[in-house]
């Protein structure tokens, strides 16, 4: 009788090299080799060529699926019951703070997104993906002001574990009262 097989499973392997891409480029950078990636990802580097053409294409499709997380938190943080101006940006903000705790503080989550900023092809990913956010808030209700306001200093707090000491768990939680606090307007903030 013949030993059983592992079969191929291309959907595993590909969740592998991205799950190790993650991992390396925050304690490695994207200089990393395609031979560390395949190694840490437990694959040959054919066979990380024949997922990905190159170690762009495995960054990009990496910030792609890190955008694609983000929308599932945001639908997963979408209540269905909230149909008040503002409650598309009501899930953003929560998505943003679940991110903050899940990855640490975000800390290595600000150092990947930081290091695949510097990869042409996932800058204009990630200029496409904050456009489409920007469009769709834009439409949740909220005057332009507060749409400006909430989701930069979302996005900048998410960013600020790069800078600063990591915030307490009550700090995030004063900063997200306070986001979902300006949500519950939908006037300007202030008369220009």
């Amino acid at each position: 009788m013949e030993p059983t097989r592992l079969q191929r499973n291309p959907d595993r392997t590909r969740r592998a090299l991205l799950d190790a891409a993650a991992r390396l480029v925050v304690h490695q950078g994207t200089s990393v080799s395609l031979e560390v990636l395949a190694r840490e990802a437990g694959v040959s580097k054919g066979g990380l060529l024949h997922h990905f053409k190159s170690k762009e294409s495995l960054f990009e499709e990496l910030a792609d699926d890190l955008n694609e997380s983000f929308v599932d938190a945001v639908r997963r943080n979408t209540d269905p019951a909230d149909t008040a101006p503002g409650s598309l940006m009501r899930a953003y903000v929560k998505a943003t703070f679940d991110d903050l705790v899940e990855f640490g503080y975000a800390r290595d989550h600000a150092i990947l997104w930081a290091a695949l900023g510097t990869i042409p092809g996932v800058a204009e990913r990630c200029q496409a993906d904050a456009a489409r956010w920007d469009a769709a808030l834009a439409d949740d209700g909220l005057d332009p002001q507060r749409v400006l306001l909430i989701s930069r200093t979302a996005d900048g707090l998410a960013l600020a574990a790069l800078f600063e000491a990591p915030s307490t768990s009550a700090q995030l939680d004063s900063y997200k009262a306070l986001l979902l606090a300006l949500t519950e307007q939908s006037g300007p903030l202030v008369e220009v």
